[in-house]
C-alpha cells in the first residue's frame, strides 16, 4: 500500500462518515462505488478500526440503502477468492453464519444428502460470530469427521468427484481479510450490515449457473437477499423462512419461501408440512435435555449452550438420519431437501421431492459422503 493509496482511503472515509453519522435527519446515503470502496479499504487494513467500526454501525443506524448493501457486497467480493467449479450447476447454501442455540441444526448433512441426489451443492460459514455465537456448519461438520478447511480450490475440486459431490469451505478460507474483522464485530456488539451481506460472498461459482439458498426470519429480508442475489449473478434463489433463521421450516406450522428463476423478479409461496407427508409435534429438532450449558462473560444477549457437545449431538443425530432414522432431523432433511428438488426442476409436486428424499436417505448411502 503506497502513501498515496492511504491517504486517498483515509480522505474518503472521512468523507463517508462525515455524511453517514449525522443523526436520524441529517443522514445522507453513500454511492455504491463509495459503499464498496470504503468496505475494501477496511478490508485490506487502510482504515483506523475506531472509524471502520462507525462506518458500519452509522450505516445500520441510518438504514442501509439499496446502493449501500450492493457496495459494501461488492467490496467485499473484491477480495474474495473465488473459483468456477467444473461442474454446470453449483448450489450455495447459506445458514446463519451466527448459529444455532435452540435447536439442533440439520441443515449441515443437507449437501451430502443433495450430492447423492446428483447435484453439487456447497455450504459455507465459520466458527464463531455474534451475535448468537450458536452452533455452526463449521462446528457440526467437524464433528461429523468432514474437512472443514478446504481452499476454495480443494472444495471446487470436491464437487466433481464421484465420491463426495459437495463440500464445505469457510470464511477465514475463502476471504480471510473478512474473516479478520470478527474481533472488531465482537467490540461493536450490535448487528451490521457485513451479518446481512457476507453470505451472499459466492466463493464457487457453476460453469453454467449458480443458485443461491438461504433462510430468513423477518419479513424485509426476502426483498433484500433477492435483490443481491441477482446483483452478484446468481441464476436462481430459494430463501426460505426457517427455524433461526435457517434454511429448515418450522416442521408444525404454515411456512413461506421466496424464489426465483433466471435472475427474474423473486415470487412467495405459501408451504406446510403436511403437503410433504411430514407429521411433526416439535417445529424444529430440540436440544437434547442433558446438554451442559456455557457461560460467555458479560454476554446476557446470547443463549449459552455448550458448543462442542451440541456439535457432537447434531452430528450425531444428522449421520442417523443419512443412514434411514425417522425423527425430525429426518423430516428437516426431508423438507428443505424436497425444497431444494423442486427448486432445481426435478419435481413439480413436493410430495414427489420428498418421497425421493426419503429413498435416498432410507438407503443410507448418502452417509458415505460425509468424509
Amino acid at each position: 500500500m503506497t502513501i498515496a493509496e492511504s491517504t486517498e482511503a483515509h480522505l474518503l472515509m472521512r468523507s463517508i462518515i462525515q455524511r453517514v453519522a449525522t443523526g436520524p435527519e441529517l443522514s445522507k446515503d453513500i454511492s455504491l462505488e463509495e459503499a464498496r470502496d470504503g468496505t475494501a479499504a477496511i478490508l485490506r487494513g487502510q482504515i483506523d478500526p475506531v472509524q471502520a467500526a462507525i462506518f458500519f454501525i452509522a450505516l445500520r443506524m441510518k438504514r442501509e440503502s439499496p446502493d449501500e448493501f450492493k457496495g459494501v457486497l461488492d467490496g467485499i467480493r473484491e477480495l474474495v477468492d473465488g473459483v468456477t467449479a467444473d461442474v454446470d450447476h453449483v448450489i450455495d447454501m447459506a445458514d446463519p453464519y451466527d448459529g444455532y442455540n435452540r435447536t439442533l441444526p440439520a441443515a449441515p448433512f443437507l449437501p451430502p444428502l443433495l450430492a447423492e441426489c446428483g447435484l453439487h451443492p456447497i455450504s459455507h460459514g465459520l466458527d464463531s460470530v455474534g451475535p448468537k455465537y450458536g452452533v455452526t456448519h463449521r462446528h457440526v461438520l467437524e464433528a461429523a469427521g468432514a474437512n472443514v478447511d478446504l481452499s476454495t480450490a480443494q472444495a471446487a475440486a470436491r464437487l466433481n468427484d464421484t465420491q463426495t459431490g459437495w463440500a464445505y469451505v469457510d470464511q477465514a478460507s475463502y476471504c480471510k481479510p473478512l474473516h479478520d474483522l470478527i474481533p472488531l464485530r465482537t467490540q461493536m456488539i450490535k448487528r451490521q450490515v457485513l451479518t446481512t451481506v457476507e453470505v451472499l460472498a459466492k466463493p464457487i461459482a457453476g460453469k453454467q449457473a449458480t443458485h443461491f439458498v438461504t433462510g430468513y426470519v423477518h419479513k424485509p429480508y426476502p426483498p433484500i437477499y433477492a435483490m443481491l442475489a441477482r446483483h452478484v449473478g446468481f441464476d436462481s434463489a430459494l430463501l426460505i423462512r426457517g427455524v433461526e433463521g435457517g434454511i429448515i421450516p418450522s416442521l408444525r406450522q404454515d411456512g413461506k419461501y421466496f424464489s426465483y428463476h433466471d435472475r427474474g423478479e423473486e415470487i412467495g409461496v405459501d408451504i406446510h408440512p403436511e403437503m410433504l407427508g411430514i407429521s411433526q409435534t416439535l417445529r424444529a429438532v430440540p436440544l437434547p435435555e442433558d446438554l451442559p450449558k456455557s457461560s460467555r462473560p458479560g454476554d446476557e444477549i446470547a443463549i449459552a449452550v455448550d458448543i462442542k457437545d451440541t456439535a457432537i449431538a447434531a452430528a450425531e443425530a444428522g449421520m442417523a438420519a443419512l443412514n434411514g432414522k425417522q425423527g425430525p432431523t429426518y423430516d428437516s432433511l426431508v423438507y428443505t431437501g424436497a425444497l431444494i428438488l423442486k427448486h432445481m426442476g426435478r419435481h413439480r409436486e413436493l410430495r414427489d421431492a420428498a418421497d425421493e428424499i426419503r429413498a435416498v436417505l432410507d438407503s443410507g448411502k448418502a452417509a458415505n459422503r460425509v468424509k
